[in-house]
């Protein structure tokens, strides 16, 4: 079962005269790799007089350049993706022989194509310091990961950081916070320090609240939530890239929709460019709408729901009767399996007008 939803980002700029535009790159559709299933994605752009080529970068992530041919004195970037919320188990993968248990070595090959993952950028004492401390002796890869991420979500505090750029890995050790992005940068370079090949990771968070309220622990957000967000993607021989979220301190899931993934963090910027010199009023918003929602064990069909689907039911015998159609027993169980499941599919077809 799975629930449907619209994630609508609005981005607009405001500013106080006409201006020249750049050309912008945007970031803002899902990547190819996203195992969430998205099944339709629009953008819009305003002014409406611009020219837009899609790209794909050198990491394969998509991007959209606009040129602007006339001055303006707003920019607005509207984009809508409708995904299916189907749980995924962060869990399910394999990987080979060899690299089942830390630490390994990746074959000469993969060494060639990782090289821009395994590139240790930051080396500050702080940083040496803190990666020294992660023990290193052998233990299953996934024991690795998850005992990495949890100590950095518990040593790393979060916080809101609306300046540009990423804080250097020693900054955010130091402050002992940081927003997603610093958090995730930080823990790329301790996985490069420990050989790991791994990518900065920019995209949409969605975040759904329980049906049911969690008898232990945290029960989640208390309504729907969706945002930008940043986390860490490590490559596992025979699993492929794999997401850690270091601010929650889980691997991702089906909330975590990557929008670029690239080996250093300016690369994945969601909108880059420039205008000329002014004044700029600066708004964006996230919302996330649940547009279908299948019944399941812990929000099934309600009373009402059961008394319409009765009531078609009868219906649905009555136009049998009517038409002389009768079902039988016994020998002729196929006309009984063809006509019960038309019965069924006719009482779904209803229950999609009804809702």
């Amino acid at each position: 079962m799975t629930i449907r939803v619209a994630l609508q980002h609005k981005t607009e700029y405001k500013f106080d005269r006409h201006v020249n535009v750049a050309p912008h790159i945007l970031r803002l559709r899902p990547a190819p790799h996203s195992r969430t299933h998205i099944h339709s994605y629009s953008l819009k752009v305003t002014p409406e007089d611009h020219f837009l080529n899609w790209q794909q970068d050198p990491f394969g992530n998509f991007q959209s350049r606009l040129v602007f041919p006339e001055k303006t004195d707003t920019l607005t970037f509207e984009v809508e993706v409708i995904a299916d919320m189907t749980v995924i188990n962060p869990f399910d993968f394999f990987v080979e022989k060899y690299a089942e248990n830390y630490p390994f070595s990746y074959d000469e090959q993969l060494q060639k194509e990782l090289k821009p993952y395994l590139e240790i950028t930051e080396s500050g004492p702080l940083l040496k310091e803190y990666a020294a401390s992660i023990p290193r002796e052998e233990m299953p890869i996934n024991d690795f990961l998850v005992m990495v991420n949890t100590k950095l979500s518990q040593d790393i505090g979060y916080g809101i950081r609306l300046e540009p750029g990423v804080q250097t890995s020693d900054e955010t050790l130091e402050l002992a916070k940081g927003s997603c992005r610093d958090t995730s940068w930080l823990l790329i370079q301790l996985f490069r320090h420990c050989g790991l090949a791994a990518r900065f990771a920019s995209g949409y968070l969605v975040q759904l609240t329980s049906d049911v309220k969690a008898l232990d622990g945290p029960s989640g957000p208390e309504e729907d939530f969706t945002d930008l967000h940043a986390w860490c993607e490590v490559f596992l021989p025979g699993a492929g890239w794999v997401g850690l979220d270091p601010t929650s301190g889980l691997f991702a899931g089906e909330g975590h929709i990557p929008l670029a993934c690239t080996p250093d963090p300016v690369s994945a910027a969601p909108i880059t460019g420039f205008t000329d010199k002014c004044e700029t009023e600066f708004s964006y918003s996230n919302v996330v709408t649940r547009i279908l929602e299948d019944p399941r064990v812990t929000k099934p069909y309600s009373d009402g729901d059961w008394l319409d689907i009765k009531a078609l039911g009868d219906a649905v015998d009555e136009e049998l009767t009517a038409g002389d159609v009768r079902l039988t027993m016994g020998g002729n169980q196929r006309l009984f399996l063809l006509m019960t499941w038309t019965q069924l599919n006719g009482i779904q077809r209803h229950l999609v007008k009804i809702n």
